[in-house]
């Protein structure tokens, strides 16, 4: 490994798929470069929007809240977080403080909402529920079926036009290969950096940070002097995605690129299927009234299952 960065600087970071040595200064740059890159030839913001960052605590929504506080210098476009507890005890506490921290440090406004506010229960009394009454669903489903329900909401709520999320390349790969292996070509077809289709009712989310390896991004934090968050959450179990993780960093240890290369192939079927994608019809939840590509939303279709109340955002 070289010991040096091309411009004099001691190495600070190897990045074996390009053959780089970099420097801190060069490394953060080049993190930095490849999301706004990914934000211009995407068309992500304009100077209208107003941008809401959803701030888990967590490395990548750090990464994501540190370079998009860029974004006003050069887009104009306005900035504001939003934290979701979950309702974790023991877990969470110490993400949200790390949000609330990663705000004020960059100066963002910011909001803190709860699910036991939004839906009258947290996670945790989600998971019990459901395990009295026999429901073999994991709680990494349920969360993320009410979280991003949650993050629609609270967009529509404050007037965001865009949800900046923290999906990283790893992410993007381990989805795709999910999707393919489910079959589910109506999600590959949605797949990429922005919705190739925006709906009303929909916020649309975006990913600035979906060509940037997950590895990089914890570097990035690291080098620019965050805290880390490194609690696993307890509800975390195995599952399809965890196994595809495993896969994925041993052939990416062996073959630098491929995750690359995957979530290249993901790209490219999905502007083969933008056709089906833009013809694709959305319909309104039977349940609640929101938009659904279903009859019955997957929010309201979790709580039929569990047999609770309504939610109240």
């Amino acid at each position: 490994m070289p010991a040096e960065c091309r411009c004099g600087r001691p190495c600070f970071y190897f990045r074996r798929q390009s053959g780089e040595a970099l420097c801190k200064r060069c490394f953060t740059k080049s993190i930095e470069k490849t999301a706004f890159k990914t934000i211009k030839k995407e068309g992500l913001f304009t100077p209208e929007d107003r941008i809401m960052i959803a701030l888990s605590g967590g490395k990548d929504s750090i990464a994501l809240a540190h370079i998009l506080s860029k974004i006003e210098k050069r887009y104009g476009a306005k900035l504001f977080a939003v934290t979701i507890d979950e309702g974790v005890r023991g877990y969470r506490e110490e993400g949200i403080r790390i949000a609330r921290e990663v705000a004020r440090r960059l100066e963002l406004e910011h909001y803190t909402f709860t699910f036991k506010d939004a839906y009258g229960y947290t996670l945790e009394e989600i998971c019990e529920i459901a395990k009295s009454k026999g429901i073999q669903l994991l709680g990494c489903s349920f969360c993320g079926i009410l979280r991003r329900r949650l993050l629609n909401d609270l967009a529509l709520k404050l007037d965001a036009t865009k949800v900046a999320t923290g999906h990283n390349l790893d992410d993007e790969a381990q989805t795709f290969l999910i999707n393919l292996f489910r079959g589910d070509v109506d999600r590959i077809g949605r797949a990429g950096a922005r919705p190739l289709v925006e709906r009303e009712g929909f916020i649309p989310r975006v990913k600035p940070l979906r060509y940037i390896p997950e590895k990089e991004i914890a570097v990035y934090v690291y080098a620019k002097g965050y805290d880390l968050y490194q609690r696993e959450c307890p509800y975390v179990r195995a599952s399809l995605r965890d196994e595809i993780r495993d896969i994925l960093n041993r052939l990416e240890a062996d073959h630098p690129g491929t995750k690359h290369s995957i979530v290249n192939v993901s790209d490219s079927l999905s502007k083969l299927l933008e056709q089906k994608t833009m013809s694709s019809k959305m319909e309104r939840c039977s349940i609640c009234g929101a938009p659904s590509s279903r009859s019955v939303c997957r929010a309201c279709e979790v709580f039929s299952l569990l047999g609770i109340g309504r939610f109240a955002i």
